[in-house]
């Protein structure tokens, strides 16, 4: 996905120069025919350095471009998320792609990341070809409820996903994922699961339904809010979810990060209404800028009214090409008085980035201007955790 990257330090080799002169030359370009020569040579390196798992010279690369040349960034972020995503050299009759399905979630206690039983990935195989994709899609559903720590870690490790479950898709099988030694997962309030799947199409035909006359997504993301989230439900026991409309791997996961963040504030505040009986009129909400050596995220205090003990936090972190332009405030304001949260401070003094030394829980701004550790009330008894993701 595309984020701020960190320039490093050192020479650039020469598979990463290869890659800036390419996506420069495509950002410049000034016709299609002249795309068509970039993107030609692009691929070729990319599915060539994704093939040998060198993530460093991607890496390399994009910090350059991110400095140097915006727009070169732009395009060469595009075509390795496209084809790190697209598994080309798994059939040369077929158009494959790795598509997530995105829940978000919040419990009082621990929020799943489990296998799928056959019987329920049956149902969603059903409702995903029903009312997601195209008729000709073949699919492969890839049997586990993936936490964020628990995706493909880089663009190598994605293309190497994607080619195994490409081809469980053209075989017409889904896929086991064996989960020995998967990472464990972080828990936090709110949070977000992924079903994963690769579809397989005849080269140039329709991978959506939305790309098929008379259909649009908003159809598409209706029913699945419907059908597919009453499958995925038995799933979320004691969670309260809302699903995101299954899309391309990379950009179904930017916009679950986007929706994550209202979800995690409306999460935040039914917490506090169940857990300490806090209608949300009664709560205080105190909105922050963070910054490390740019603006990095808001945060959000809560405290009850009246009182200046934060109770609880909620990271706003800033996504893509979010800065200082943005009026994140307004937004988050936005999102609480929907809540029904009406008393709300916002701080403009620049806080640092700081967590706490203890735990590495993020610190979260007070009614009196500082930044402390949300903790609930004493009286409140065994805490689950303190913010939310």
């Amino acid at each position: 996905m595309k984020r701020p990257r960190q320039k490093r330090r050192g020479g650039l080799g020469r598979d990463a120069e290869k890659l800036i002169w390419l996506a420069t030359g495509l950002a410049e370009s000034g016709s299609r025919a002249e795309d068509r020569y970039w993107d030609r040579h692009l691929c070729d390196t990319i599915d060539r350095i994704l093939e040998e798992g060198d993530e460093e010279t991607l890496n390399a690369a994009l910090d350059h471009l991110y400095s140097a040349e915006p727009r070169g960034y732009d395009e060469l972020a595009d075509f390795i998320e496209s084809r790190a995503e697209s598994a080309p050299g798994v059939s040369p009759e077929h158009d494959i792609l790795l598509i997530a399905a995105p829940v978000l979630a919040w419990s009082r206690y621990r929020i799943p990341a489990n296998s799928i039983p056959s019987a329920v990935l049956a149902n969603l195989r059903v409702h995903l070809q029903a009312h997601v994709l195209a008729n000709k899609v073949k699919l492969a559903l890839a049997d586990f409820l993936f936490s964020p720590d628990q995706l493909p870690q880089g663009y190598s490790a994605t293309a190497a996903f994607v080619a195994e479950l490409g081809r469980a898709a053209i075989g017409g099988r889904d896929l086991h994922i064996d989960t020995e030694g998967m990472p464990e997962t972080a828990q936090f309030l709110s949070d977000t699961r992924y079903l994963l799947a690769a579809i397989a199409v005849p080269k140039g035909e329709a991978l959506f339904a939305w790309q098929e006359a008379d259909r649009t997504r908003e159809q598409s993301l209706t029913q699945w809010r419907m059908q597919g989230g009453a499958c995925l439900a038995p799933l979320m026991p004691g969670c309260a979810m809302e699903v995101v409309l299954p899309e391309a791997y990379f950009a179904a996961s930017r916009q679950a990060d986007k929706d994550g963040r209202p979800y995690a504030i409306r999460a935040s505040v039914a917490f506090l209404g169940a857990e300490l009986e806090t209608p949300a009129a009664s709560v205080r909400a105190v909105i922050a800028p963070f910054h490390d050596r740019e603006l990095e995220e808001y945060r959000v205090g809560l405290t009850l009214r009246g009182k200046d003990q934060v109770v609880h936090g909620v990271v706003w972190p800033l996504l893509g090409a979010e800065d200082e332009n943005v009026d994140g405030p307004a937004e988050i304001e936005a999102v609480l008085r929907d809540c029904g949260v009406t008393d709300i401070v916002n701080l403009e003094h620049r806080f640092p980035l700081e967590y706490c030394d203890d735990c590495g829980a993020p610190l979260y701004p007070s009614p009196d201007g500082e930044i402390v550790h949300a903790e609930m009330p004493d009286e409140h008894g065994e805490q689950p955790p303190r913010h939310l993701h």
